[in-house]
Protein backbone atom coordinates (compact mmCIF):
# COMPACT_ATOMS: atom_id res chain seq x y z
CA UNK A 1 0.00 0.00 0.00
CA UNK A 2 1.57 3.18 -1.10
CA UNK A 3 1.96 5.74 2.51
CA UNK A 4 0.06 8.72 2.15
CA UNK A 5 1.04 11.96 4.22
CA UNK A 6 -0.68 15.59 4.53
CA UNK A 7 1.56 18.72 5.17
CA UNK A 8 -0.10 21.45 6.99
CA UNK A 9 2.23 24.55 7.29
CA UNK A 10 0.77 28.15 6.59
CA UNK A 11 3.90 29.39 5.00
CA UNK A 12 3.12 28.35 1.21
CA UNK A 13 6.70 28.26 0.26
CA UNK A 14 8.19 26.45 3.22
CA UNK A 15 5.07 23.75 2.67
CA UNK A 16 6.77 23.31 -0.74
CA UNK A 17 10.39 23.49 -0.32
CA UNK A 18 9.01 20.00 2.60
CA UNK A 19 7.22 18.64 -0.49
CA UNK A 20 9.83 18.69 -2.50
CA UNK A 21 12.33 17.78 -0.03
CA UNK A 22 9.84 14.42 0.77
CA UNK A 23 9.18 13.70 -2.70
CA UNK A 24 13.25 13.52 -2.87
CA UNK A 25 14.18 11.36 0.34
CA UNK A 26 10.59 9.31 -0.06
CA UNK A 27 9.63 8.92 -3.70
CA UNK A 28 6.89 6.44 -2.88
CA UNK A 29 5.18 8.72 -0.18
CA UNK A 30 1.87 10.48 -1.69
CA UNK A 31 1.40 13.99 -0.59
CA UNK A 32 -2.28 13.95 -0.98
CA UNK A 33 -2.83 17.58 0.38
CA UNK A 34 -1.12 20.70 1.79
CA UNK A 35 -3.20 22.65 4.45
CA UNK A 36 -2.56 26.63 5.07
CA UNK A 37 -4.33 26.51 8.03
CA UNK A 38 -5.26 24.38 11.39
CA UNK A 39 -9.05 23.79 10.65
CA UNK A 40 -7.98 22.79 6.70
CA UNK A 41 -6.01 20.11 8.08
CA UNK A 42 -8.42 18.85 9.94
CA UNK A 43 -10.81 18.70 6.76
CA UNK A 44 -8.27 17.25 4.71
CA UNK A 45 -7.10 14.32 7.56
CA UNK A 46 -10.89 13.39 7.57
CA UNK A 47 -11.11 13.64 3.98
CA UNK A 48 -8.10 11.78 2.58
CA UNK A 49 -7.10 9.54 6.21
CA UNK A 50 -3.12 9.98 5.43
CA UNK A 51 -0.37 7.59 7.33
CA UNK A 52 1.45 10.56 8.27
CA UNK A 53 0.90 14.07 9.03
CA UNK A 54 3.57 16.90 9.16
CA UNK A 55 2.08 19.68 11.30
CA UNK A 56 3.13 23.00 11.78
CA UNK A 57 2.42 23.82 15.76
CA UNK A 58 1.26 27.39 15.08
CA UNK A 59 -1.30 27.97 12.33
CA UNK A 60 -4.53 29.79 11.75
CA UNK A 61 -8.06 28.45 13.33
CA UNK A 62 -6.49 25.35 14.81
CA UNK A 63 -3.17 25.05 16.38
CA UNK A 64 -0.81 21.45 15.01
CA UNK A 65 -1.29 20.37 18.42
CA UNK A 66 -5.34 20.51 18.65
CA UNK A 67 -5.24 18.68 15.04
CA UNK A 68 -2.24 16.36 16.58
CA UNK A 69 -5.24 15.62 19.55
CA UNK A 70 -7.71 14.62 16.54
CA UNK A 71 -6.05 12.80 14.93
CA UNK A 72 -3.94 10.90 17.47
CA UNK A 73 -3.65 7.10 17.48
CA UNK A 74 -4.97 7.45 13.67
CA UNK A 75 -1.67 8.29 12.00
CA UNK A 76 1.92 9.01 12.46
CA UNK A 77 2.95 12.37 13.66
CA UNK A 78 5.57 14.86 12.63
CA UNK A 79 5.69 18.41 13.98
CA UNK A 80 7.69 20.95 11.68
CA UNK A 81 7.94 23.81 14.27
CA UNK A 82 10.44 26.79 15.09
CA UNK A 83 10.27 26.59 18.60
CA UNK A 84 12.47 24.37 20.39
CA UNK A 85 11.00 23.73 23.62
CA UNK A 86 8.64 21.13 21.90
CA UNK A 87 11.79 18.73 21.37
CA UNK A 88 11.74 17.13 24.53
CA UNK A 89 13.04 13.91 24.92
CA UNK A 90 9.65 12.22 25.03
CA UNK A 91 9.11 13.25 21.34
CA UNK A 92 12.93 11.58 20.95
CA UNK A 93 11.54 7.91 22.19
CA UNK A 94 9.33 7.91 19.09
CA UNK A 95 5.67 8.62 20.37
CA UNK A 96 5.95 12.12 18.20
CA UNK A 97 8.80 12.93 15.80
CA UNK A 98 9.77 16.59 15.34
CA UNK A 99 11.74 18.64 12.90
CA UNK A 100 13.26 22.11 13.76
CA UNK A 101 13.03 24.75 11.49
CA UNK A 102 15.11 25.49 9.52
CA UNK A 103 14.45 22.18 8.17
CA UNK A 104 17.70 20.67 7.27
CA UNK A 105 18.00 17.43 5.00
CA UNK A 106 20.26 15.09 7.23
CA UNK A 107 16.93 16.06 10.09
CA UNK A 108 14.55 15.40 7.54
CA UNK A 109 16.42 12.20 6.38
CA UNK A 110 16.22 10.68 10.07
CA UNK A 111 12.60 11.41 10.49
CA UNK A 112 11.88 9.81 7.67
CA UNK A 113 13.90 6.61 8.21
CA UNK A 114 12.05 6.31 11.67
CA UNK A 115 8.72 6.78 9.69
CA UNK A 116 9.43 3.98 7.41
CA UNK A 117 10.57 2.04 10.52
CA UNK A 118 7.38 2.16 12.05
CA UNK A 119 4.71 2.46 8.97
CA UNK A 120 3.89 -1.20 9.22
CA UNK A 121 2.95 -0.33 13.24
CA UNK A 122 -0.28 1.37 14.48
CA UNK A 123 0.03 4.50 14.80
CA UNK A 124 1.07 5.51 18.43
CA UNK A 125 -1.37 7.30 20.97
CA UNK A 126 0.70 10.09 22.12
CA UNK A 127 -1.48 11.08 25.00
CA UNK A 128 0.93 10.97 27.52
CA UNK A 129 3.31 13.06 25.96
CA UNK A 130 0.62 16.13 25.61
CA UNK A 131 0.18 15.75 29.42
CA UNK A 132 3.73 16.61 29.65
CA UNK A 133 3.50 19.56 27.60
CA UNK A 134 0.67 20.90 28.97
CA UNK A 135 2.32 20.36 33.19
CA UNK A 136 5.34 21.96 31.55
CA UNK A 137 3.19 24.70 29.40
CA UNK A 138 3.99 25.71 26.33
CA UNK A 139 5.80 28.73 25.82
CA UNK A 140 5.29 30.42 22.94
CA UNK A 141 9.51 31.87 22.01
CA UNK A 142 10.53 32.11 18.59
CA UNK A 143 13.76 30.50 17.46
CA UNK A 144 12.95 31.59 13.58
CA UNK A 145 10.96 34.28 11.73
CA UNK A 146 9.43 33.20 8.46
CA UNK A 147 9.91 36.37 6.66
CA UNK A 148 9.22 37.64 2.91
CA UNK A 149 11.42 39.75 0.36
CA UNK A 150 9.25 39.86 -2.49
CA UNK A 151 8.88 36.60 -4.19
CA UNK A 152 11.69 35.56 -1.44
CA UNK A 153 11.01 33.45 2.01
CA UNK A 154 13.46 33.84 4.38
CA UNK A 155 14.09 32.15 7.88
CA UNK A 156 15.77 35.29 10.36
CA UNK A 157 16.94 34.09 13.86
CA UNK A 158 15.27 36.01 16.77
CA UNK A 159 18.94 36.90 17.59
CA UNK A 160 19.75 38.55 14.16
CA UNK A 161 16.89 40.58 14.19
CA UNK A 162 17.15 44.20 15.30
CA UNK A 163 13.76 45.47 15.64
CA UNK A 164 10.31 44.84 14.68
CA UNK A 165 8.23 48.28 13.10
CA UNK A 166 3.84 47.27 12.44
CA UNK A 167 3.06 48.07 9.15
CA UNK A 168 -0.93 48.39 8.35
CA UNK A 169 -1.81 44.75 9.25
CA UNK A 170 1.52 43.41 8.79
CA UNK A 171 5.40 43.79 10.59
CA UNK A 172 8.67 44.51 9.19
CA UNK A 173 11.73 42.90 11.00
CA UNK A 174 14.83 44.97 10.55
CA UNK A 175 18.18 43.32 11.08
CA UNK A 176 21.75 44.58 10.80
CA UNK A 177 21.34 44.45 7.19
CA UNK A 178 18.17 44.19 5.82
CA UNK A 179 13.96 44.32 6.30
CA UNK A 180 11.61 41.83 5.52
CA UNK A 181 7.59 41.46 5.94
CA UNK A 182 6.06 39.14 8.27
CA UNK A 183 2.32 37.84 7.44
CA UNK A 184 1.20 39.07 10.99
CA UNK A 185 0.02 42.16 12.80
CA UNK A 186 2.93 42.95 15.71
CA UNK A 187 0.76 42.30 18.43
CA UNK A 188 0.27 39.08 17.37
CA UNK A 189 4.10 38.38 16.90
CA UNK A 190 4.94 40.16 20.37
CA UNK A 191 3.02 36.92 21.76
CA UNK A 192 5.61 34.53 20.47
CA UNK A 193 8.91 36.61 21.26
CA UNK A 194 10.41 36.12 24.85
CA UNK A 195 9.75 39.25 26.99
CA UNK A 196 13.34 39.21 28.13
CA UNK A 197 15.22 39.67 25.16
CA UNK A 198 12.51 41.72 23.44
CA UNK A 199 10.91 45.26 24.45
CA UNK A 200 8.12 46.67 23.16
CA UNK A 201 9.14 50.41 23.51
CA UNK A 202 6.02 51.96 21.48
CA UNK A 203 3.19 50.37 19.94
CA UNK A 204 4.56 50.00 16.35
CA UNK A 205 7.85 49.40 17.55
CA UNK A 206 9.79 46.13 20.11
CA UNK A 207 13.61 46.29 19.90
CA UNK A 208 15.79 42.68 20.80
CA UNK A 209 17.18 44.41 23.87
CA UNK A 210 20.99 43.28 22.54
CA UNK A 211 20.47 44.70 19.73
CA UNK A 212 20.36 48.39 21.88
CA UNK A 213 23.60 50.32 21.96
CA UNK A 214 22.56 53.04 24.05
CA UNK A 215 20.19 55.47 24.82
CA UNK A 216 19.64 59.31 24.24
CA UNK A 217 17.04 62.18 24.57
CA UNK A 218 15.91 64.46 21.89
CA UNK A 219 15.73 68.05 21.82
CA UNK A 220 11.97 67.79 24.13
CA UNK A 221 13.43 65.60 26.09
CA UNK A 222 11.75 61.85 24.76
CA UNK A 223 13.87 58.74 24.85
CA UNK A 224 15.78 57.69 21.95
CA UNK A 225 16.90 54.30 21.23
CA UNK A 226 20.60 54.04 19.54
CA UNK A 227 21.29 50.58 17.66
CA UNK A 228 24.16 48.66 17.35
CA UNK A 229 24.88 48.50 13.48
CA UNK A 230 21.65 50.45 11.92
CA UNK A 231 21.52 54.36 11.46
CA UNK A 232 18.42 55.29 12.77
CA UNK A 233 17.41 55.61 16.65
CA UNK A 234 13.82 54.78 17.56
CA UNK A 235 11.25 56.61 19.67
CA UNK A 236 10.49 55.39 23.26
CA UNK A 237 7.11 56.10 24.00
CA UNK A 238 6.45 57.77 27.57
CA UNK A 239 4.44 54.53 28.85
CA UNK A 240 7.58 52.70 28.14
CA UNK A 241 10.34 54.87 29.75
CA UNK A 242 10.10 52.73 32.69
CA UNK A 243 12.05 50.28 30.65
CA UNK A 244 15.35 53.11 31.12
CA UNK A 245 15.09 53.94 34.29
CA UNK A 246 18.85 54.85 34.60
CA UNK A 247 18.55 56.92 31.46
Amino acid sequence: MTPRAIIAEDEPALAEGLREQLQSLWPELEICAIATDGISALQLFEAHRPNVLFLDIHMPGATGLEVANLAAGRCHLVFVTAFDHYAIPAFEQGAIDYILKPISASRLFTAVKRLKERMSEPAPDPTAIFRVLAERGQPRYLRWINASRGSEICLITTDEVCYFKAEDKYTVVVTGGQEALIRKPLKELLASLDPDAFWQIHRSTVVNVSAIAGVSRDFRGHLLVKLKGRPETLAVAESYNHLFRSA
